[in-house]
Order: structure tokens, then C-alpha cells, then sequence
């Protein structure tokens, strides 16, 4: 088993390895004796997959195990599901000393994660993603929240789980189309400051050996988080890619997920870097054969305009500034500050073939 620690305003440790789900009551037991309820929080597909299995060592540890699930996708991290979690703990009668468990992808643990940072005031809460996405990203780093119809992530808090369980085996039962939305990712933190991932990637088929890789991007994010748990300097590299990805989400009405889009982004964002001088050819050329080994999208369709009135909600806008991830070497990015007027340039010089 391979384990990574936390150490932010509340410290955890991250599990990783194949088969675990089957000791997520002890685990969960050994942190919280006085528990008595573990209210699983999952979507309708994950649930027929793992609910069962989880439930099962919950009772075995002692714990009453309930479920509430969602339909998958972008469309449950919304004000009306979020309510409706809250009211159905109240039904429950959920304490403070109880736990709340997010089993899923990221969209269940963001939506998971922020209920259980505003239930009576925060209780405690474990991540068990079940997706690469998921996993190398989402679960680690306490970033909760849901969507606005205004843009994706615009309600939220930051909240540290207690407790993170990957269990890698679960990614065999992933879709392509799902895992490839965690390539995505993974690409990010190799082109942020990581070679050796970036060479792994160029080697070999990451569904073939994932733990060794997800302990790589968790290790670079956990680092990220521990020197800027709020997001306001070095954890701003983890954008990459996401101003833009972000709004070609908002702009399909998220019927393109999350790494697809973010993908298209870091392609936007890299070109961009390269053509004002600000990024070797060589950086570019790799993301681009990465993006094209792993079937990701370079592109899209959207116009910059478009792109460029649909980020202007992102939250990484600081009144006239916004701050953008620019790949600089292989493996290797930087921070650049930009005016919110002069972004419509940087997608243009991006966007255009």
C-alpha cells in the first residue's frame, strides 16, 4: 500500500492501492471511535458498483452505513441537490460526530465535500474517488463546491477531508471516455514540474500500472497544498489549462467533461505560451503528442470570443487581473499574471490554427 500525508489545516493521509475499499470501516473507525452513522454520499452507477461492498465493512466496524445517491455527471453539482443532501442529514439526524463518506468521482466529492463542510457547521468527511480524475486531483487538496448559473465552482469552501481511499482497482470498471478525463489531468502535473511523468506517459499506457503515477501527481499536488492551502500563489499552477477548460464546460452546458475540455485548455494556454516566446517548441510538441497518443482534444470549436466572455466568472480573476498557467520547458511552467482585457488576445493567439 502505497501512502502519502497531508499536513494542511487539518493533517490526513491518502491510501492508495488495489482492493482497498474492503477495510474502509476499520480504517474509518480507527479515526472516529465515537462514530456511530457513515452516511455514503454516491451517484446512481457507482452505487450498484461499490455501495455494497463499503456497506458491508461499515457494519462490520460498527458503523450504520446510509446512501444517498445522484444521477452521474456535472448536472447534480447544483443548489437543488446540495439542499436536498442537507435535508435528507437532517432526516437522518446526523451528528457532528457521525461521517460523511464521498464515493465517486469528482463531481460526488465536490458536491460531498461541500455539504459536509456546511453541515451544522462541518463534520468530518472522507474521499474514496473511484475515477483517475478523481483520484490524481479532486480528492486531495479540500477544494468542495457546486455550480452557479454563472459558471462551474462559483459556491464552495475549502475543507480538508480527514481521510482519502484510492483503490485502484476500481478504475477497470471506468468507461475510456472516463479514464482518458484523468490522462488529462495526469498530462497537467507532468507539464507543471514533472519530467519523469511526462516520459512515463510517452512509455506506456497508464491503466496498465496506475498506483506508481497516482502517487506521483499526489505527492507534487500535496506539496502544492501544503505551501498554499488557499489558492492564492504556487497552488495557482494547478489551473492549468482550467480558465478556459472551465468555460468550454459552461459553453456545452457540460456535455464535454472535465478533462476533455481542461485538455483543449492546457493546448489553448501552451500555443499561446509558445507564440508570444514564452515556451520552446519542444514543450509544445509534447503536450500535442500526448494529447494526440491519449485521444484528447487540441482544440475546439468554440470561438475566443466566446471562450473569453464565458471566463470572465472564473474565480481566479482578481478585479482587472487574472492569473494563467504558462508552460515555459519541458516539464516545467510558470505564473503569469495578465489584465482581464488582454486575456481576449492570449486565447486568440491560442486558439488560432
Amino acid at each position: 500500500m502505497r501512502t502519502v500525508t497531508v499536513s494542511a489545516s487539518r493533517n490526513y493521509t491518502i491510501l492508495i492501492a488495489p482492493g482497498i475499499l474492503s477495510v474502509i470501516g476499520e480504517k474509518v473507525r480507527e479515526l472516529f471511535p465515537k462514530a456511530k452513522t457513515a452516511a455514503v454520499i454516491t451517484d446512481d452507477i457507482v452505487k450498484e458498483l461499490y455501495l455494497e461492498p463499503i456497506a458491508k465493512s461499515l457494519s462490520e466496524a460498527g458503523l450504520a452505513p446510509l446512501c444517498r445517491s445522484v444521477p452521474p455527471g456535472e448536472s447534480s453539482k447544483n443548489p437543488k441537490k446540495y439542499l436536498a443532501l442537507l435535508d435528507w442529514l437532517c432526516e437522518n439526524r446526523l451528528s457532528r460526530s457521525d461521517i460523511i463518506i464521498a464515493l465517486g468521482g469528482g463531481v460526488v466529492g465536490d458536491l460531498a465535500g461541500f455539504t459536509a463542510a456546511t453541515y451544522m457547521r462541518g463534520c468530518p468527511f472522507v474521499q474514496v474517488p473511484t475515477t483517475l480524475l478523481a483520484m490524481v486531483d479532486s480528492s486531495v487538496g479540500g477544494k468542495t463546491g457546486i455550480d452557479l448559473e454563472a459558471g462551474k465552482n462559483l459556491a464552495g469552501a475549502f475543507y480538508q477531508p480527514s481521510l482519502v481511499i484510492c483503490d485502484t482497482k476500481t478504475l477497470g470498471t471506468l468507461p475510456e471516455h472516463t479514464f482518458k478525463d484523468g490522462l488529462a489531468e495526469v498530462i497537467k502535473y507532468g507539464m507543471l514540474g514533472s519530467a519523469e511523468i511526462l516520459k512515463s506517459l510517452q512509455k506506456f499506457y497508464p491503466k496498465d500500472n496506475p498506483d506508481e503515477l497516482i502517487e506521483k501527481c499526489v505527492r507534487m499536488k500535496r506539496d502544492l497544498v501544503q505551501r498554499d492551502e488557499l489558492d492564492t500563489g504556487e497552488r495557482m499552477f494547478l489551473n492549468f489549462g482550467h480558465t478556459i477548460g472551465h468555460a468550454i464546460e459552461k459553453l456545452s452546458e457540460y456535455t464535454i467533461s472535465h478533462g476533455f475540455a481542461v485538455a483543449a485548455g492546457m493546448s489553448i494556454d501552451t500555443r499561446a505560451a509558445f507564440r508570444k516566446g514564452l515556451c520552446t517548441k519542444e514543450c509544445l510538441d509534447v503536450l500535442s503528442d500526448l494529447l494526440e497518443r491519449f485521444g484528447l482534444p487540441r482544440g475546439t470549436n468554440y470561438t475566443a470570443r466566446e471562450l473569453y466572455e464565458a471566463a470572465l466568472h472564473d474565480k481566479k480573476r482578481e478585479g482587472d487581473e487574472i492569473t494563467i498557467t504558462a508552460p515555459c520547458a519541458f516539464g516545467k511552467s510558470e505564473l503569469k499574471k495578465i489584465t482581464v482585457a488582454s486575456l481576449l488576445d492570449w486565447i486568440e493567439t491560442g486558439a488560432a490554427a
